[in-house]
């Protein structure tokens, strides 16, 4: 029985059915339990699958549009022009039911605008923030947000995503994470007014494990399990390091992969290093949620390929799984109940 169902958005991205296709096709080999709906022009996604053997049947099925978001596009035309597009299809499934999550690679902003209108907020939410696991020592991982949903935010939203934050670092560690507030100093005395209010609410907030502020180089040290900034700070922070981690690996290639001795001994040499560098490439922590939502929409990198777009899909089946939103809308009920006492 196919009880999980993503619907995934065909167009979104810069590569469109010829990525997104393989990888539903892909998804559905990794969950047993999975039914993906393709949304977006159906001669071309009906193409990818025949190439790859596929049709539609119980676990595929194809919902035509033939509108697709640019990624130039605003997020209000989107809204008053585009509700019919292939991303909004998709997040119309969600909403009325049809599926459970949303996977697109498209416009960040519009998969926002739209998600917002579409499947409401959760109580208590006033803003959705997008969030992201982030590798760090030892293979663990950080989860950071808001990534850029929101370009500024009041110390209330930096709370909510704190407290959104830690339902879904929770579901997937299995214990109260961490939690950290990004800012220019540990101190208590640094920071902007906002920083420093939400610390403040941080503190009194018995059910999240507050440890205080973490500065930038202090991202990845698995110092905190889940990191708290707006979506200006924290959308710069994830591409510097995306950025970083490719400079690393693209060096590091460079003289491993080259035909003197030299590249021969860095190969010999370096192995294992490079192996685990390519754990800190995007494409491995591919899916970032965009939590605060009456359900689940999960935003992949525009530039993924099939593998990363097959773990934006395995973190939607994740978090349908563990019933993320409604995990979040308790821990939320649970911390507005302690502070109103």
């Amino acid at each position: 029985m196919h009880n999980l169902t993503v619907a995934l958005d065909a167009m979104g991205g810069d590569f469109g059915p010829r990525v997104t296709v393989p990888a539903a096709v892909q998804a559905l080999s990794h969950f047993p339990e999975l039914r993906v709906i393709i949304t977006g022009d159906r001669n071309d996604i009906t193409q990818q699958l025949s190439q790859l053997g596929y049709s539609e049947d119980s676990r595929v099925s194809i919902v035509h549009s033939d509108q697709v978001i640019s990624n130039h596009e605003k997020p209000s035309l989107a809204l008053r022009h585009r509700l019919n597009s292939s991303m909004g299809v998709a997040i119309d499934l969600v909403a009325n039911g049809e599926a459970q999550a949303c996977v697109s690679g498209g416009n960040t902003g519009a998969l926002m605008a739209l998600s917002r209108f579409r499947l409401k907020l959760l109580p208590g939410i006033d803003r959705p923030a997008l969030v992201t696991a982030l590798p760090t020592e030892y293979g663990k991982r950080t989860w950071m947000l808001d990534l850029g949903a929101n370009v500024s935010s009041d110390a209330d939203s930096l709370f909510q995503f704190a407290v959104m934050g830690c339902a879904l670092a929770e579901e997937h560690l299995g214990r109260p994470p961490k939690v950290a507030i990004l800012n220019i100093g540990e101190e208590d005395i640094k920071g902007n007014d906002q920083v420093k209010r939400c610390a403040e609410m941080l503190k009194q907030a018995e059910s999240v494990n507050f440890i205080g502020n973490v500065e930038g180089n202090q991202l990845l040290s698995n110092i905190a399990d889940v990191i708290v900034c707006d979506g200006f700070v924290g959308n710069v922070c994830l591409k510097s390091c995306e950025g970083t981690a490719q400079l690393f690996i693209d060096k590091l290639k460079s003289k491993m992969f080259g035909s003197s001795i030299k590249g021969w001994i860095a190969k010999k040499l370096f192995a294992d290093l490079f192996m685990e560098l390519k754990t800190l490439n995007p494409d491995q922590y591919n899916g970032a949620s965009l939590l605060g939502l009456r359900g689940i929409v999960v935003k992949s990198h525009g530039r993924a390929d099939v593998s990363a777009v097959v773990n934006a899909i395995g973190e939607a089946v994740h978090e349908i799984k563990r019933q993320v939103p409604s995990r979040i809308s308790d821990r939320l009920e649970a911390v507005l109940l302690e502070r109103h006492y």
